[in-house]
């Protein structure tokens, strides 16, 4: 009887043999994929050189397109190597990072304003719900320790100011307009 927890050396053979996930991972001089990306170098449109594009698995369009250098004999694209594809996996990466805070700072806004009696600050927030059909936004009042106080639905439009909200708390948290 084998009393080791680890798995004998012929079923080492037969896991290597049959993983649980396929690897999909493909390292061409034109195309990388690894790691949840693909970089594929593609002929630039504009000009005679050329450009590479990194796309993100699951998605349509491509995170980032860039230039790509020419390989030695200034005609064919230098082939990409792991090293490269690296860095262009961490720069696509911020591209879309950057991307999510910019559409994250369009879709929630905040202020802080005193509460009705004067004695709290509240902070007033405006999270903007981009349904394709009927987008609307969450105008919601959060008290000193960041408990809900009040929310309403509003018009994605509405505009939050420190105006908008201190008149939303005076009014007793109605619904604005």
């Amino acid at each position: 009887m084998n009393d080791t927890p680890f798995p004998s050396s012929d079923t080492n053979a037969e896991m290597a043999d049959h993983p649980s996930e396929p690897d999909d991972s493909v390292h061409e001089d034109r195309l990388w994929r690894d790691n949840g990306w693909t970089a594929r170098i593609i002929k630039n449109e504009d000009d005679e050189g050329w450009a590479v594009e990194m796309i993100k698995d699951g998605e349509a369009e491509p995170a980032l397109v860039g230039p790509w250098t020419m390989g030695r004999n200034k005609k064919d694209p230098k082939p990409l190597d792991v090293s490269a594809f690296n860095t262009l996996v961490k720069t696509a990466s911020e591209v879309l990072r950057r991307h999510e805070q910019q559409l994250r700072a369009q879709l929630h806004k905040a202020v802080r304003v005193s509460s009705a009696d004067g004695n709290d600050e509240l902070d007033i927030t405006l999270d903007i719900i981009p349904d394709e059909d009927e987008p609307y936004a969450l105008l919601s009042a959060l008290g000193p320790f960041g408990e809900q106080i009040a929310q309403v639905q509003v018009a994605p439009t509405f505009k939050l100011s420190k105006t908008s909200a201190a008149a939303w708390v005076a009014n007793e948290f109605r619904r604005p307009g």
